[in-house]
C-alpha cells in the first residue's frame, strides 16, 4: 500500500503530527486498528477479558506477562459527532488543554529533528504526576467502501526532553484511536493502550482508571467536539 497512492481495496491519505523525514509506524499498523472496527465486541477472543461495560462502552483487557502490566481495548459510540469531527478534536493539542481534566501540560517539542509531544498527567495526591513524551500519525483511510479515520502514538527515548524532579516519566507507552461513521450522526469508537506508569500503583487506581476514567474523557471528548462545531 502506498502512503498517497491506492492499494486493493485501501485508499489512504495521511495528516501527520510525526515526523517530517517519514513515518513511524508501518502500514499494516493502521489497517490492523481498521479491522478492530469491523469486528464485533466479542470478537476479541478469548484470552481478552471483558472488564467492564459503562455508557454504552465496553472495555477489555489483556494481560501481558512480560511487564505484569495490562493492556486495554475499549469499544464504543460517540452519538452527535462524525468521525472527522472526533479525529480533528483528538488531534488538536491547544483545544485539548481546554477539554481534559487530566491534562497539567501539552505541548510540541523537537527532539532529534522531529516534532514530539510532551504530556503531563494529573495523577491523585499523594501520587506523582506522569509525563510521556511520545510521536504520533494520523491517518485517513478508506477501507472497502469506508471512512476511518486512524491516530497512533508511541513513546520514544527522549533524552534530549528533560525529566522532571517529583514527575515520573513514562518510558513505555502506546495508542491507537480509529472513528468511523456509525451511519447516523454519530461515529464508533475504538480505542487500545497500554502503558507502563513506573513505581507500584493502588489497584482502587488502576481500576478506577479503567472503568471511570476511560468513560470521564470519552464523555468529555463528546463535549468537546459539540463545542468545537460552534467555533
Amino acid at each position: 500500500m502506498s502512503r498517497n497512492g491506492t492499494a486493493t481495496g485501501v485508499a489512504a491519505t495521511a495528516s501527520r503530527a510525526a515526523p517530517a523525514r517519514g513515518s513511524s509506524f508501518a502500514d499494516e499498523q493502521f489497517l490492523a486498528v481498521c479491522r478492530e472496527l469491523a469486528k464485533p465486541k466479542e470478537g476479541s477472543g478469548s484470552t481478552w477479558q471483558l472488564m467492564a461495560e459503562s455508557a454504552g462502552l465496553s472495555i477489555y483487557r489483556l494481560y501481558d506477562e512480560k511487564s505484569g502490566l495490562y493492556e486495554y481495548k475499549v469499544y464504543g459510540n460517540l452519538a452527535e459527532c462524525s468521525p472527522e469531527l472526533c479525529a480533528d478534536v483528538y488531534m488538536d493539542l491547544n483545544y485539548r488543554l481546554k477539554w481534559d481534566r487530566y491534562l497539567r501540560e501539552l505541548c510540541e517539542k523537537t527532539h532529534d529533528g522531529r516534532t514530539v509531544i510532551y504530556w503531563e498527567v494529573k495523577f491523585p495526591f499523594p501520587l506523582a504526576n506522569r509525563d510521556y513524551v511520545f510521536i504520533r500519525e494520523r491517518q485517513d483511510l478508506e477501507v472497502d467502501g469506508k471512512k476511518i479515520y486512524v491516530i497512533l502514538s508511541k513513546s520514544i527515548n527522549a533524552v534530549k526532553v528533560p525529566e522532571k524532579p517529583g514527575i515520573v516519566r513514562v518510558k513505555n507507552y502506546k495508542q491507537s484511536v480509529a472513528f468511523e461513521s456509525d451511519g447516523m450522526n454519530g461515529c464508533k469508537v475504538f480505542m487500545s493502550y497500554f502503558d507502563d506508569p513506573g513505581g507500584k500503583l493502588p489497584s482502587w487506581l488502576i481500576n478506577w482508571a479503567t472503568k471511570t476514567g476511560v468513560p470521564n474523557f470519552l464523555k468529555d471528548m463528546q463535549r468537546a467536539c459539540l463545542s468545537y462545531q460552534k467555533r
